[in-house]
């Protein structure tokens, strides 16, 4: 074993952008019914800790029912993040 080395391996959080131009809700669970928490500014990136099937929603980068957790109790639709993926690219919401 390497000294200094670490036996726990943490997994680096992504940051991805959020589509051109767009001013993104923001909302408190994986769908449309849910209240906006806040409001993401025009060229915002957001990390995605995990991810979890909600409201399917057409937006910038197509239609997709996938939604992206990017903190606690904040929810964004994967329609509107550049992940360069139509599907999953982290992990299941709990």
């Amino acid at each position: 074993m390497v000294l200094g080395a670490s036996t726990t391996a943490t997994a680096a959080v992504e940051y991805y952008p959020v589509a051109p131009g767009v001013q993104l809700n923001v909302r408190s669970g994986p769908g449309t019914a849910y209240s906006v928490v806040r409001t993401l500014s025009v060229g915002a990136q957001v990390p995605i800790f995990c991810q979890t099937p909600g409201t399917t929603v057409s937006g910038y980068y197509g239609t997709s029912n996938i939604w992206n957790n990017i903190g606690s109790g904040q929810y964004v639709s994967d329609t509107y993040v550049k992940t360069g993926s139509d599907g999953y690219v982290a992990g299941r919401c709990g």
